[in-house]
């Protein structure tokens, strides 16, 4: 075992023991699930970006890009499609660890594939900066192995793999022109079946975009086999304004025709495209793909599809042209009744594990935190942060513990006992994106005040920007911001735990570089010997 690998192990161990399941008994904010057999779109309003799914047995699987978050991969799970569990990550910390030590925002983890073969579960993922990984699990919730690179090289991204009927294994990519000077084209390489080396040197590109009226961005596809046909679901045409192609073949090197088999016609889903296609257990089809919404990411829908002479229809056909566009509501995948389930969001911290929903702004450091310190109450260990000391901004900071936004409209509350804060440092809770604000405390050599921070344009190093203080005099204090459609979002504080003050205008959230805004807390400062102690992270309906 290299060093590489052992060190890759002891981190994995370490995530597999510091992350649960929510505990708090809150009701949903975004519920799918009608209760009537209907289900609603999106399954999951949250930004599990480029999801892959399929089945095996009676479960569905799902993981999704994570970019530079760690831990990276999410893995979720569900008994009917529609309800879904967040039951961990797949990658504890990013490879190589030197370089995402530090936020690489927009890096990382881009679209993954999932497959299940020879009896494990697969992930094939790009990073457009060094190449393909690939890693396998027994289990899906894991142990998961260190990543293996199959495939060096930088612009190199959207691997799925195929193995086909003869033995033989094939990987197809697409190309990011950010790093490779090309794209809108799927090239095809055979590999070795157990996916530890490419038996190929530049593969052939078998589907051009450049080629096809109208075409670009062609990239994100996913390989299947399925009644002679090689088919390759691929989108095109941008995250926010694109459509969902599919390409098939009788060869696995083509020549492909070409059609496209969803698009935003004249429902309210823009850009629907990227995903997955599965069956459930009586043969039915389904596809997922993302919606991209802005501050909210890229959420998740299901759309019923089927086939018409040899190609998918995917939603809603309503000019029988073969071209779907999105459902708003639709019957179930599986009929019955089904528990109740989304992502994990608020957290009690009565657990002795952190939960699943939580990420790390980089590569996470175990003395960061402490569920132990103080009982029922996570402890946020002040750390001294170069980035911030030198940008005066939060934009590189790694150890802001964020997550997802989970609704459209939702409210965050936390508690937090700031009487061990020191001058210099600073703690809060924080709306996070390209735009940021935060609403916390900052200790000075006088005591302490209450502040309403926020940075704009903060990839451009912008300077924080204090907008309103109030001096405090009590060390213990309940937080809010309640998020409201289009991302509105106004911060509040008490004093009592009952009573609570706006403070400051609203402030609309902001995405970040490929991701939605997130959302979660920080304790920075000069020394970082000190900590904050938080209560709870509650998130209800508004």
């Amino acid at each position: 075992m290299n060093l590489r690998t052992l060190s890759f192990t002891i981190l994995l161990a370490s995530t597999l023991t510091s992350c649960s399941t929510q505990t708090s008994s809150t009701k949903a904010v975004w519920q799918p699930d009608l209760g009537d057999g209907f289900y609603k779109n999106a399954v999951i309003h949250a930004d599990y970006s480029d999801p892959d799914a399929i089945r095996v047995g009676d479960m569905f699987y799902m993981t999704s890009s994570s970019f530079n978050s760690a831990p990276g991969l999410p893995l979720l799970q569900s008994k009917d499609m529609v309800n879904w569990e967040l039951v961990g990550h797949a990658l504890p910390q990013q490879i190589p660890l030197d370089v995402f030590a530090k936020p690489q925002h927009g890096k990382g983890v881009w679209a993954p594939c999932l497959r299940y073969h020879d009896g494990k579960f697969w992930i094939f993922y790009p990073d457009p900066d060094f190449g393909i990984y690939v890693i396998t699990a027994e289990k899906f919730a894991g142990p998961w192995s260190a990543p293996h690179l199959l495939l060096a090289g930088k612009g190199i991204i959207d691997p799925t793999p195929l193995w086909d009927d003869d033995g033989k294994a094939y990987l197809l990519h697409a190309w990011a022109k950010s790093r490779a000077g090309i794209n809108n084209m799927l090239t095809l390489r055979e590999m070795s079946p157990n996916a530890s080396t490419m038996l190929d040197d530049k593969g052939k590109v078998v589907i051009d975009g450049n080629k096809i009226t109208n075409y670009k961005t062609l990239e994100g596809p996913k390989f299947y086999k399925h009644n002679g046909f090689y088919y390759v679901f691929a989108p095109a045409g941008g995250v926010e304004t694109g459509w969902q192609s599919v390409f098939r073949a009788k060869s696995i090197a083509g020549p492909y025709e070409d059609k496209i088999v969803m698009e935003q016609g004249e429902s309210p889903t823009n850009g629907p495209h990227q995903g997955a296609w599965l069956q459930a257990q009586d043969g039915s089809d389904w596809f997922f793909h993302f919606q991209d919404k802005r501050a909210y990411g890229r959420i998740v829908h299901l759309q019923p599809m089927h086939w018409l002479n040899d190609w998918p229809v995917i939603g809603e056909d309503k000019n029988n042209t073969g071209i779907g566009e999105p459902v708003v509501k639709h019957a179930k995948p599986i009929a019955g009744k089904f528990t109740l389930k989304n992502p994990a969001t608020g957290d009690e911290f009565s657990s002795p594990k952190l939960g699943y929903q939580w990420q790390w702004n980089a590569n996470w450091k175990a003395d960061w935190y402490s569920l132990s310190a103080r009982k029922g109450q996570l402890r946020l260990f002040v750390v001294a942060d170069e980035s911030y000391a030198q940008n005066k901004n939060l934009w590189d900071t790694p150890s802001l513990l964020l997550q997802k936004l989970p609704a459209e409209n939702f409210v965050v509350t936390t508690a937090l006992d700031t009487s061990h804060l020191q001058a210099g440092d600073s703690a809060g809770l924080l709306m996070y994106g390209f735009d940021y604000q935060w609403i916390g405390v900052k200790a000075n050599n006088v005591g302490q005040e209450l502040v309403l921070v926020r940075c704009g344009k903060a990839e451009s190093n912008c300077t924080e920007q204090t907008l309103a203080s109030i001096p405090l005099n009590r060390r213990q204090l309940t937080l809010r911001m309640k998020v409201s459609s289009g991302g509105k979002t106004q911060f509040a504080y008490s004093l009592d735990a009952n009573t609570f003050t706006p403070l400051g205008d609203s402030f609309t959230a902001a995405m970040g570089r490929w991701v939605g805004a997130q959302m979660g807390l920080f304790s920075i400062g000069e020394k970082g010997k000190s900590f904050v102690d938080v209560d709870y992270f509650r998130v209800t309906p508004n």
